[in-house]
């Protein structure tokens, strides 16, 4: 029986998983990969692959929020405005650049709007 079929919501499943003590339990949710690619565009492997990557190297950051959104050659990073500003310190804009230029991007961008959402749903208004 899945979660969906035993009608457990998320915050049912918060609920139980801080019950049974889980460290996983306030995780942030984190949608599918492919949610970073705008709407039409082809969903490829190596896609998928960059933005792992690109995530997973700023995950190890430890920002609040983090999304990087893939516009062909350019990834798009959305932090939450309160993080913003630890980006430019410590050299790690640069840090930052040059991995996801390894990675495969060639610009790197900083979103000043900040994380939101379903930013890529935009543009459906």
């Amino acid at each position: 029986m899945s979660l969906w079929e035993a009608r457990l919501t998320k915050a049912d499943i918060r609920t139980l998983s801080r019950a049974l003590g889980l460290p996983t339990w306030n995780k942030p949710s984190m949608p599918c990969l492919a949610t970073r690619v705008p709407y039409g565009d082809a969903i490829t492997p190596d896609i998928m692959r960059m933005i792992h990557e690109a995530e997973t190297f700023l995950a190890a950051f430890n920002f609040a929020q983090l999304r990087v959104r893939h516009h062909g050659n350019i990834a798009r990073i959305e932090v939450i405005r309160d993080d913003m500003e630890r980006i430019f310190t410590e050299d790690l804009d640069q840090r930052i650049v040059t991995r996801l230029k390894e990675i495969g991007y060639t610009y790197v961008t900083l979103d000043l709007q900040g994380f939101r959402s379903g930013s890529l749903n935009e543009v459906l208004k």
